[in-house]
């Protein structure tokens, strides 16, 4: 077989079940939001968004439990040592039942600094209160799923996470309907479908480990678990994914917030238009959880040459799918937005940052593909650096010296901006950070 064909096969492979699973996720939000956006009060709206955002930077937070266990996963499959393959297991599970504890014991100072840090008004603020003491609960189930879809994924297997999210989508839009039209519930009611799709998808993930992959469960000693320099390892790879994801969860917080001080009315349209920006991100995120796999497992076996061209056909389909979206958006930007909310003010104020959805296809591209492969080689010192350069050193100084005179498309510049700035520092430092020499 043709080296080449057979590197877009595995591309093809993984990335397809990784995009339909993920682009469930903004999907799940655009059916919470069309269902808040038909009720009586915008509120609704802006309750889920800021509730949301703090469960964003929460769990979005601790992603390096998903992150870390696929590169960890895939280096060990494509170096054939089934004892690693288990301990990452092992490993990663723990560390998230000990976070998801740690979240349950301090979710009171947590919703205290949340809610003093963002803005908005008294009425949406508690109602997103109602929903943050509601959704704190999945956390054991969230950071759980987080681990075992990592270590799925970095034994090549894209499938599993594929019917682990569908299910969880699924789950949670059904909950949604019974709550909400059934039940008479509101935001509420979405928090609560999430919780139940949350523990339905840990017992069916448990499920599909025991019946599919029964020889990587492995009694181990603790002094083998919690082998000194493994553990240091682990931490250090993982503790650099944590600092690069919360910087970018609190670049995305720091948009919400910023688009609620604004107005209620801004926070609303920022949060329908955020959803375009998650639909691409998710499908996106589809070829880097590929390239999590596959430039892992070429790391892991020692092969340079099918490291560099599995950057290579990345980059050719992901260049491919940002050329498509956007010209998607261009056609079918104002009927989905029909779609999640009939407020003809709240759709007439988001058609005019159209342009900036338009063009978010193409300026993030790069930087999500990017991340993938870095993941994959556990290249994260360069991965973090090139975050905190791209989040303090660009969005916040574009965000400052715009908002005044350009508003709310000041606000859109930046967020552009810091994307673009991601892709170019990641592919600058991909020949020393990425490559086998």
């Amino acid at each position: 077989m043709n080296f080449k064909t057979d590197i877009n096969k595995e591309i093809f492979r993984l990335s397809v079940p990784n995009i339909v699973s993920n682009i469930t996720v903004p999907l799940l939000g655009m059916v919470d939001l069309a269902m808040m956006g038909h009720l009586d009060n915008p509120v609704y709206i802006g309750a889920i968004a800021l509730g949301g955002i703090i469960f964003n930077v929460i769990y979005h937070s601790f992603a390096f439990l998903r992150m870390g266990s696929s590169g960890f996963t895939a280096q060990a499959y494509g170096a054939k040592n089934n004892k690693d393959i288990s301990l990452v297991l092992i490993r990663s599970l723990l560390v998230a039942g000990g976070l998801a504890l740690i979240l349950l014991l301090l979710q009171y100072p947590i919703q205290w600094v949340a809610f003093h840090l963002l803005d908005g008004s008294e009425e949406v603020k508690n109602l997103a209160r109602e929903y943050f003491y509601i959704r704190i609960y999945a956390a054991p189930a969230t950071l759980g799923l987080y681990a075992l879809y990592g270590w799925f994924l970095g034994l090549q297997n894209a499938r599993i996470p594929m019917v682990l999210a569908l299910t969880v989508n699924l789950v949670n839009i059904l909950f949604n309907f019974i709550f909400i039209y059934a039940l008479g519930m509101k935001s509420d009611g979405v928090a609560w479908a999430s919780v139940l799709a949350q523990y339905t998808g840990l017992l069916l993930a448990v499920i599909f480990l025991l019946t599919r992959y029964k020889k990587y469960v492995v009694r181990f000693s603790t002094a083998v678990i919690f082998q000194l320099d493994e553990i240091k390892r682990f931490f250090r790879v993982n503790s650099d994914i944590f600092i690069r994801t919360l910087l970018l969860i609190l670049v995305l917080a720091f948009f919400i917030s910023s688009s609620a001080k604004i107005s209620d009315d801004t926070l609303a349209v920022n949060s329908l238009l955020f959803q375009f920006f998650f639909i691409f991100s998710y499908f996106a995120d589809g070829f880097a959880f590929a390239g999590e796999a596959l430039a892992g497992k070429a790391r892991g076996a020692g092969d340079p040459l099918r490291l560099r061209l599995t950057v290579k056909h990345l980059f050719r389909w992901g260049w491919g799918a940002s050329v498509v979206f956007g010209l998607l958006f261009v056609a079918g930007l104002k009927p989905l937005l029909w779609i999640m909310t009939d407020n003809r003010s709240l759709i007439a104020m988001a058609y005019e940052y159209r342009f900036w959805i338009i063009l978010l296809p193409l300026t993030s591209g790069a930087a999500f593909i990017w991340d993938g492969i870095y993941i994959g080689v556990t290249a994260s010192k360069a991965m973090r650096n090139t975050m905190i350069v791209a989040s303090l050193l660009v969005f916040l100084p574009a965000y400052y010296l715009t908002i005044d005179s350009l508003g709310n498309h000041g606000l859109w510049f930046a967020l552009n901006l810091f994307m673009i700035s991601r892709g170019l520092l990641m592919w600058k430092l991909a020949e020393k950070a990425v490559y086998i020499k």
